[in-house]
């Protein structure tokens, strides 16, 4: 049976973790952004809107989700809208809601960065891990967000 690890064992574990996490993060959202000039907020938005059925969501939901405030969603879309990626779209229904929805050019920004995206975590997280220690990690760590998020 194994033993449970000393301090200094999990503390080094969970700093090889977040040490992981940030390298990887970082190779990722540089070569998007060398790519396709997209800072990570806007490459996160963009992200969710091309997953999103008919590509929007109400404007609250997505900086809600993207863990924006209201003043930061807020420079972001309209970066997003000055680039001709977004546009922003009343709903019909409850005039308070407003949507963000990708343009056609913002469209195919998003899949061509969604697809760059998958290239490169197959280069830098598949390849070095294999399929099952990929798909463990994921696991994990979706275990952890469950337990440790907030509400």
């Amino acid at each position: 049976m194994p033993t449970e690890p000393d301090d200094d064992a999990i503390v080094t574990w969970w700093g090889l973790v977040i040490e992981g996490y940030v390298a990887t993060q970082d190779r990722l959202m540089g070569e998007i952004a060398e790519r396709f000039g997209l800072a990570p907020a806007s490459f996160d938005i963009l992200l969710r809107l091309v997953r999103s059925p008919e590509h929007r969501m109400p404007m609250t939901r997505l900086a809600n989700e993207a863990a924006l405030s209201s003043g930061g969603f807020t420079k972001v879309a309209d970066r997003l809208v000055a680039a001709g990626l977004i546009r922003r779209l009343p709903s019909p229904e409850d005039r308070r809601v407003t949507f963000a929805c990708l343009t056609d050019h913002g469209r195919d920004v998003a899949e061509q960065a969604r697809k760059a995206c998958a290239d490169i975590l197959r280069e830098t997280v598949l390849s070095p891990l294999g399929p099952e220690a990929a798909e463990s990690l994921a696991e994990a760590m979706r275990t952890l967000r469950e337990v440790n998020s907030a509400g």
